[in-house]
């Protein structure tokens, strides 16, 4: 097999949080270690790709971040699938804790719809300020549609709203989603029932990790994340 998709995933994760509102979010600062991020159900996964980085931050320690070796391992990734880039930047301090004054919303639990109470929306489908992703522990769109509702003219409003609040046009939009999706399968095909807790609920004797996979061997072929299927190419 071949990680690079999941890394690719990994590093625009780690920059797709970043909102123009507040200017808060994004890869700088290695963010996707703590909570919540590292247990978003949008981030599934993705402490996976993290512990397979593990032996090169040993290597390098203090002169490599986490914030650049998530977005190196994405540049690197994409280069190895040959795509060419524009080459890589470092730079990034990384932070140590939870960032507890970013505001990700007031839902209370993960995935809530527009409809519970706390919504981030108010009117018709006003998003609250600063937030760019339409549902809590998502990082932008739900991929099923509006609240689960495949609707494509409403997928598009959302994509259109969230995106802009990124900093992105209709351009570089579909150059990231369509783009970002054509690498390789990320994402197994499985009951998303049997894809236990985050990391930040899972049992002590996981040692960070979530997501425990009881769907056949539970790695390599046999790895799920969310249960949605596309139309993937097995290999990058």
């Amino acid at each position: 097999g071949h990680d690079g998709p999941l890394f690719v995933r990994m590093s625009w994760h780690a920059a797709g949080t970043y909102r123009i509102a507040d200017g808060r979010g994004g890869a700088g600062s290695g963010s996707q270690r703590f909570a919540p991020l590292n247990s978003w159900p949008d981030n599934g996964n993705l402490d996976k790709a993290r512990r397979l980085l593990w032996p090169i931050k040993q290597k390098y320690g203090a002169k490599l971040s986490w914030a650049d070796l998530m977005v190196l391992a994405g540049t690197v990734a994409m280069d190895s699938m040959g795509f060419k880039t524009f080459g890589f930047a470092g730079g990034r301090p990384d932070i140590w804790a939870p960032e507890d004054d970013i505001y990700w919303g007031a839902e209370t639990k993960w995935l809530a719809s527009s409809a519970e109470p706390n919504s981030r929306y108010s009117g018709e489908r006003q998003l609250d300020n600063p937030l760019a992703a339409v549902q809590m522990g998502l990082i932008y769109v739900n991929p099923e549609g509006p609240d689960g509702v495949p609707d494509p003219l409403a997928s598009a409003r959302d994509i259109r709203e969230t995106f802009a609040r990124m900093a992105m046009d209709d351009e570089e939009t579909v150059a990231l989603v369509a783009g970002g999706h054509t690498f390789g399968k990320a994402h197994g095909a499985g009951d998303a029932a049997q894809v236990g807790a985050e990391p930040e609920g899972a049992a002590i004797e996981q040692q960070g990790l979530g997501w425990q996979n009881s769907f056949g061997t539970g790695k390599g072929v046999h790895t799920i994340t969310s249960g949605i299927e596309g139309a993937w190419q097995p290999n990058p």
